[in-house]
């Protein structure tokens, strides 16, 4: 199973280290200079899922998988991603030098109206790059460094300034048109298959009875990721060699014989987490799944 990456966890990697007040301000956010690198990666694609959004300025080249597309960043690049959607990117020869920040909703939770997910950057299928001149380049590197002294500062209130900063890179990109720079690859089906299927583990294992699996269909995984339903069934059926219907259904008939084997839920509970609104359509589900009734698996 796909695990989604978490603040601690990328701290651990990157950092090598856990603050100890992770928990409070710090583990909401957090501010890095762009390590160089030297070269793409060799190894096949694999997106990843966190749990926090990023803020990324660079002026490297790089290609950005994401969704289901890949976005190429050659020259000084904002760009913005959010927890939503699992993606990963590719470093070309050459270096870069830039900046990037983490957070969690909570960062913002009382500051924006509405919350940061409503804002255009950070909505699935909105284009999040925006290309940059080098004096564009020049002005949000320089918030970066106001937010890197502040957060290694004692300034009390250096968070709400650091909000401050953030919602100042946001304004900024705001201003600037959106620039969407497509890198023409051969496995566009494996990339939207890969997303498909983070999207689709990310809604497991089902832990208590307070989750409810609502993702049911394909044309709910496609508005998700902004593509035509038909797009995205034959993207699949074109990599795996079955339909998106097939995948969703063996998905939800293993957590279902997951839950009938390790919890003493009853067959109702087990129905509504697993977003059936009526036990006997789960019922139906389940046999026709498996030639057996969740009564008789269990037993």
């Amino acid at each position: 199973m796909v695990k989604m990456q978490s603040i601690e966890e990328f701290h651990k990697e990157k950092a090598k280290w856990l603050p100890k007040n992770l928990s409070q301000e710090l583990g909401q956010f957090n501010v890095f200079k762009l390590e160089e690198r030297g070269s793409c990666s060799p190894n096949p694609v694999h997106y990843q899922r966190r749990d926090f959004y990023k803020i990324a300025v660079s002026s490297g080249t790089y290609v950005y998988h994401y969704a289901d597309k890949s976005i190429k960043a050659d020259g000084p690049t904002l760009m913005f991603f959010n927890p939503q959607v699992p993606y990963t990117y590719e470093a070309f020869p050459g270096g870069s030098l830039g900046y990037f920040c983490i957070f969690r909703d909570e960062f913002f939770t009382e500051h924006i109206r509405n919350g940061i997910h409503t804002l255009p950057m950070f909505i699935p299928g909105n284009n999040p790059s925006y290309k940059l001149t080098e004096a564009q380049f020049t002005i949000v590197s320089g918030i970066f460094d106001k937010m890197l002294n502040e957060i290694n500062s004692d300034y009390k209130y250096k968070y709400d300034l650091i909000r401050n900063y953030v919602t100042e890179l946001i304004h900024f990109a705001l201003k600037v048109q959106p620039t969407e720079t497509l890198y023409e690859q051969t496995d566009a089906n494996s990339r939207i298959t890969a997303v498909f299927t983070e999207l689709l583990e990310r809604q497991f294992p089902i832990e208590s009875l307070s989750q409810r699996y609502t993702m049911r269909s394909a044309k709910d995984f496609a508005s998700q990721l902004s593509v035509h339903v038909n797009h995205l069934n034959r993207a699949i059926r074109a990599t795996t060699g079955k339909t998106t219907t097939e995948h969703i259904s063996e998905r939800l008939t293993s957590e279902a014989k997951a839950l009938l084997k390790h919890t003493s839920w009853n067959v109702s509970e087990i129905s509504y987490v697993l977003g059936f609104d009526d036990p006997t359509h789960f019922n139906h589900f389940f046999k026709k799944q498996t030639a057996t009734t969740p009564t008789q698996y269990r037993r």
